[in-house]
Protein backbone atom coordinates (compact mmCIF):
# COMPACT_ATOMS: atom_id res chain seq x y z
CA UNK A 1 0.00 0.00 0.00
CA UNK A 2 0.87 3.59 -0.73
CA UNK A 3 1.29 5.65 2.40
CA UNK A 4 -0.26 9.01 0.58
CA UNK A 5 -3.49 6.83 0.46
CA UNK A 6 -3.71 6.65 4.38
CA UNK A 7 -4.12 9.90 4.92
CA UNK A 8 -7.23 9.80 3.30
CA UNK A 9 -8.43 7.32 5.63
CA UNK A 10 -7.57 8.70 9.13
CA UNK A 11 -5.08 10.90 11.15
CA UNK A 12 -1.55 8.62 10.50
CA UNK A 13 0.56 7.08 13.52
CA UNK A 14 3.70 5.57 12.58
CA UNK A 15 7.08 5.06 14.29
CA UNK A 16 10.61 5.48 12.79
CA UNK A 17 13.33 2.63 13.46
CA UNK A 18 17.16 2.59 12.80
CA UNK A 19 19.13 -0.61 11.78
CA UNK A 20 22.05 -1.56 14.74
CA UNK A 21 25.73 -1.24 13.67
CA UNK A 22 27.37 -3.43 11.48
CA UNK A 23 29.19 -4.63 15.08
CA UNK A 24 25.60 -5.08 16.45
CA UNK A 25 24.07 -8.45 15.72
CA UNK A 26 20.60 -7.42 13.82
CA UNK A 27 18.18 -9.90 16.01
CA UNK A 28 18.46 -6.43 18.21
CA UNK A 29 16.50 -4.91 15.49
CA UNK A 30 14.45 -8.06 15.28
CA UNK A 31 13.56 -7.73 18.92
CA UNK A 32 11.97 -4.16 18.66
CA UNK A 33 9.92 -5.21 15.79
CA UNK A 34 8.28 -8.18 17.86
CA UNK A 35 7.60 -6.18 20.68
CA UNK A 36 5.78 -3.29 18.50
CA UNK A 37 3.75 -5.73 16.32
CA UNK A 38 0.79 -5.23 18.46
CA UNK A 39 1.14 -1.52 18.66
CA UNK A 40 -0.36 -1.16 15.58
CA UNK A 41 1.32 1.58 13.57
CA UNK A 42 0.19 2.87 10.32
CA UNK A 43 3.47 2.17 8.93
CA UNK A 44 7.68 2.22 10.18
CA UNK A 45 10.14 3.81 8.71
CA UNK A 46 13.76 2.53 8.99
CA UNK A 47 16.56 4.63 8.32
CA UNK A 48 19.29 4.69 5.76
CA UNK A 49 23.19 5.65 7.41
CA UNK A 50 25.58 8.37 6.68
CA UNK A 51 26.39 7.63 2.82
CA UNK A 52 24.38 4.26 2.49
CA UNK A 53 26.56 2.41 5.04
CA UNK A 54 23.51 0.25 5.99
CA UNK A 55 21.55 0.46 3.18
CA UNK A 56 21.24 -3.69 3.04
CA UNK A 57 20.16 -3.75 6.46
CA UNK A 58 17.37 -1.40 5.61
CA UNK A 59 15.72 -3.34 2.90
CA UNK A 60 16.43 -6.44 5.28
CA UNK A 61 14.51 -5.00 7.79
CA UNK A 62 12.28 -3.05 6.06
CA UNK A 63 11.41 -6.24 4.33
CA UNK A 64 10.71 -7.71 7.46
CA UNK A 65 8.28 -5.02 8.51
CA UNK A 66 6.19 -5.81 5.64
CA UNK A 67 6.55 -9.79 4.95
CA UNK A 68 6.70 -11.17 8.28
CA UNK A 69 4.47 -8.39 10.52
CA UNK A 70 2.11 -6.93 7.74
CA UNK A 71 3.09 -3.01 8.66
CA UNK A 72 3.56 -0.99 5.37
CA UNK A 73 7.51 -0.17 5.83
CA UNK A 74 9.14 3.30 4.41
CA UNK A 75 12.85 2.80 3.21
CA UNK A 76 15.23 5.60 3.71
CA UNK A 77 17.18 6.62 1.19
CA UNK A 78 20.02 9.68 0.55
CA UNK A 79 20.76 11.46 -2.33
CA UNK A 80 24.26 13.03 -1.39
CA UNK A 81 26.88 9.76 -1.88
CA UNK A 82 24.56 8.08 -4.73
CA UNK A 83 24.92 7.33 -8.69
CA UNK A 84 21.77 6.78 -10.35
CA UNK A 85 22.52 2.99 -11.25
CA UNK A 86 22.88 2.32 -7.14
CA UNK A 87 19.42 4.38 -7.27
CA UNK A 88 18.00 2.29 -9.22
CA UNK A 89 19.42 -1.11 -7.91
CA UNK A 90 17.86 -0.26 -4.40
CA UNK A 91 14.99 0.48 -5.57
CA UNK A 92 15.01 -2.51 -7.89
CA UNK A 93 15.87 -4.26 -4.30
CA UNK A 94 12.69 -2.65 -2.66
CA UNK A 95 9.95 -3.94 -5.20
CA UNK A 96 11.57 -7.62 -5.40
CA UNK A 97 10.56 -7.55 -1.28
CA UNK A 98 6.99 -5.81 -1.85
CA UNK A 99 7.93 -2.41 -0.86
CA UNK A 100 6.18 0.74 -2.06
CA UNK A 101 7.40 3.29 -0.06
CA UNK A 102 10.42 5.20 0.35
CA UNK A 103 11.53 8.66 2.00
CA UNK A 104 13.83 10.84 -0.49
CA UNK A 105 16.98 12.41 1.88
CA UNK A 106 19.80 14.32 0.78
CA UNK A 107 21.30 12.88 3.86
CA UNK A 108 24.23 14.23 6.20
CA UNK A 109 27.49 14.83 5.03
CA UNK A 110 30.08 12.19 5.94
CA UNK A 111 33.75 13.60 6.89
CA UNK A 112 35.50 10.57 5.09
CA UNK A 113 33.82 10.40 2.45
CA UNK A 114 33.43 12.40 -1.17
CA UNK A 115 29.82 13.60 -2.49
CA UNK A 116 29.03 11.66 -5.57
CA UNK A 117 27.69 14.59 -7.36
CA UNK A 118 25.01 13.00 -9.02
CA UNK A 119 22.08 14.11 -6.71
CA UNK A 120 23.26 17.32 -4.42
CA UNK A 121 19.67 17.50 -3.15
CA UNK A 122 16.78 15.51 -2.16
CA UNK A 123 14.66 17.04 -4.66
CA UNK A 124 16.83 15.84 -7.43
CA UNK A 125 16.61 12.17 -5.97
CA UNK A 126 12.79 12.56 -5.84
CA UNK A 127 12.41 13.52 -9.69
CA UNK A 128 14.74 10.29 -10.56
CA UNK A 129 12.74 8.08 -8.49
CA UNK A 130 9.49 9.72 -9.79
CA UNK A 131 10.97 9.39 -13.52
CA UNK A 132 12.30 6.04 -13.00
CA UNK A 133 10.00 3.85 -10.53
CA UNK A 134 6.69 3.59 -9.37
CA UNK A 135 7.76 3.94 -5.80
CA UNK A 136 5.73 6.41 -3.29
CA UNK A 137 7.88 9.17 -3.02
CA UNK A 138 7.83 10.86 1.06
CA UNK A 139 9.97 13.98 1.68
CA UNK A 140 10.91 15.62 4.97
CA UNK A 141 10.53 18.83 6.49
CA UNK A 142 11.99 21.18 8.97
CA UNK A 143 9.76 23.40 11.39
CA UNK A 144 12.25 25.63 12.40
CA UNK A 145 13.78 25.05 9.11
CA UNK A 146 17.45 23.20 7.73
CA UNK A 147 20.54 24.50 10.01
CA UNK A 148 21.83 24.54 6.69
CA UNK A 149 19.42 26.85 5.14
CA UNK A 150 19.70 30.77 5.15
CA UNK A 151 16.69 31.66 5.45
CA UNK A 152 12.53 30.14 6.33
CA UNK A 153 11.75 31.51 2.87
CA UNK A 154 14.43 29.45 1.21
CA UNK A 155 13.60 26.27 3.44
CA UNK A 156 9.87 26.52 2.02
CA UNK A 157 11.18 27.39 -1.68
CA UNK A 158 13.08 23.83 -1.65
CA UNK A 159 10.17 22.22 0.19
CA UNK A 160 8.37 23.25 -3.15
CA UNK A 161 11.01 21.75 -5.25
CA UNK A 162 10.51 18.65 -3.68
CA UNK A 163 6.57 18.32 -3.86
CA UNK A 164 7.02 19.30 -7.46
CA UNK A 165 9.50 16.31 -8.24
CA UNK A 166 7.17 14.22 -7.07
CA UNK A 167 7.05 13.71 -2.97
CA UNK A 168 3.42 12.97 -1.69
CA UNK A 169 3.83 13.39 1.83
CA UNK A 170 6.26 15.32 4.49
CA UNK A 171 7.78 13.76 7.52
CA UNK A 172 9.26 16.69 9.89
CA UNK A 173 12.42 16.62 11.79
CA UNK A 174 11.72 16.56 15.54
CA UNK A 175 10.50 19.77 17.39
CA UNK A 176 9.84 20.32 20.87
CA UNK A 177 7.70 23.77 20.53
CA UNK A 178 4.47 22.69 18.99
CA UNK A 179 4.47 26.63 17.86
CA UNK A 180 7.14 26.12 15.42
CA UNK A 181 5.18 23.26 13.94
CA UNK A 182 2.06 25.82 13.31
CA UNK A 183 4.13 28.40 11.94
CA UNK A 184 5.65 25.86 9.20
CA UNK A 185 2.44 24.80 8.74
CA UNK A 186 1.23 28.04 7.97
CA UNK A 187 4.04 29.44 5.76
CA UNK A 188 4.20 26.42 3.68
CA UNK A 189 0.17 26.52 3.34
CA UNK A 190 0.05 29.84 1.83
CA UNK A 191 3.08 28.75 -0.49
CA UNK A 192 0.71 26.45 -2.34
CA UNK A 193 1.89 23.46 -0.51
CA UNK A 194 -0.77 21.22 0.06
CA UNK A 195 0.27 17.82 1.17
CA UNK A 196 -0.31 15.54 3.95
CA UNK A 197 2.37 16.82 7.03
CA UNK A 198 3.21 14.42 9.86
CA UNK A 199 4.70 16.07 13.17
CA UNK A 200 8.14 14.72 14.53
CA UNK A 201 7.55 13.53 17.99
CA UNK A 202 10.95 12.21 19.77
CA UNK A 203 10.39 11.51 23.90
CA UNK A 204 13.80 12.44 25.58
CA UNK A 205 13.86 9.94 28.19
CA UNK A 206 17.52 9.68 28.50
CA UNK A 207 20.70 12.00 29.60
CA UNK A 208 22.50 11.09 26.65
CA UNK A 209 19.78 12.11 24.07
CA UNK A 210 19.76 15.82 25.05
CA UNK A 211 23.01 17.46 23.74
CA UNK A 212 23.35 14.32 21.05
CA UNK A 213 20.22 14.77 19.01
CA UNK A 214 19.34 18.80 19.75
CA UNK A 215 22.96 18.93 17.90
CA UNK A 216 22.23 16.59 15.42
CA UNK A 217 18.60 18.46 14.42
CA UNK A 218 19.42 21.65 14.99
CA UNK A 219 16.13 22.47 17.22
CA UNK A 220 15.46 24.59 20.09
CA UNK A 221 14.94 23.79 23.66
CA UNK A 222 12.03 25.32 24.84
CA UNK A 223 11.71 26.86 28.58
CA UNK A 224 9.59 24.31 29.67
CA UNK A 225 11.44 21.42 28.32
CA UNK A 226 14.83 22.98 29.49
CA UNK A 227 13.29 23.62 33.34
CA UNK A 228 12.42 19.63 32.79
CA UNK A 229 15.72 18.77 31.74
CA UNK A 230 17.55 21.09 34.92
CA UNK A 231 15.25 19.35 36.94
CA UNK A 232 15.76 15.81 36.48
CA UNK A 233 18.51 14.85 34.14
CA UNK A 234 20.34 13.24 37.35
CA UNK A 235 17.29 11.26 37.70
CA UNK A 236 16.90 8.68 35.18
CA UNK A 237 13.22 7.72 36.41
CA UNK A 238 11.67 10.78 36.84
CA UNK A 239 13.33 12.20 33.36
CA UNK A 240 11.85 9.26 31.50
CA UNK A 241 8.57 9.85 33.27
CA UNK A 242 8.72 13.52 32.36
CA UNK A 243 10.05 13.09 28.45
CA UNK A 244 7.19 11.39 28.54
CA UNK A 245 4.91 13.21 29.70
CA UNK A 246 5.82 15.93 27.44
CA UNK A 247 6.21 14.43 23.98
CA UNK A 248 2.03 13.46 25.05
CA UNK A 249 0.97 16.74 25.84
CA UNK A 250 2.80 18.18 22.32
CA UNK A 251 1.11 14.94 20.40
CA UNK A 252 -2.86 15.92 22.25
CA UNK A 253 -2.50 19.35 21.21
CA UNK A 254 -1.50 18.51 17.92
CA UNK A 255 -4.30 16.08 17.64
CA UNK A 256 -6.52 18.27 18.74
CA UNK A 257 -5.20 20.87 15.98
CA UNK A 258 -6.29 18.60 13.88
CA UNK A 259 -2.55 17.72 12.69
CA UNK A 260 -2.45 14.88 9.54
CA UNK A 261 -0.32 12.35 11.45
CA UNK A 262 2.04 11.86 14.16
CA UNK A 263 5.53 10.10 13.15
CA UNK A 264 7.57 9.09 16.87
CA UNK A 265 11.14 9.18 16.56
CA UNK A 266 11.57 6.25 19.10
CA UNK A 267 14.86 5.13 18.98
CA UNK A 268 14.05 1.65 19.03
CA UNK A 269 13.12 1.94 22.13
CA UNK A 270 9.65 -0.44 22.23
CA UNK A 271 8.62 0.95 26.12
CA UNK A 272 8.71 4.44 24.56
CA UNK A 273 6.21 3.77 22.17
CA UNK A 274 4.08 1.41 24.03
CA UNK A 275 3.76 4.45 27.15
CA UNK A 276 3.01 6.94 24.06
CA UNK A 277 0.64 4.55 22.20
CA UNK A 278 -1.15 3.89 25.40
CA UNK A 279 -1.37 7.49 26.65
CA UNK A 280 -3.27 8.57 23.41
CA UNK A 281 -4.73 5.61 21.85
CA UNK A 282 -8.16 7.19 22.15
CA UNK A 283 -7.82 10.22 20.26
CA UNK A 284 -7.00 8.64 16.95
Amino acid sequence: MKICDLFKQKTVCSFEIFPPKPTTPIQTVYDTLEALKDLSPDYISVTYGAGGSQSKRTVEIASLIKNKYGVEPLAHLTALYQTEEGVLEFAGELKQNGIENVLALRGDRAPDMEPSGVFRYASELAAFLKKNTDLNIVGAGYPEGHFECESLEKDTYYLARKIEAGVTHINTQLFFDNSDFYSFIERIRKAGITVPVQAGIMPIVKKQQIDRIISLSGAKVPAPLARILAKYSDNPDALYSAGIAYATAQIVDLLSQGVDGIHLYIMNRPDVARKLKENISTLF
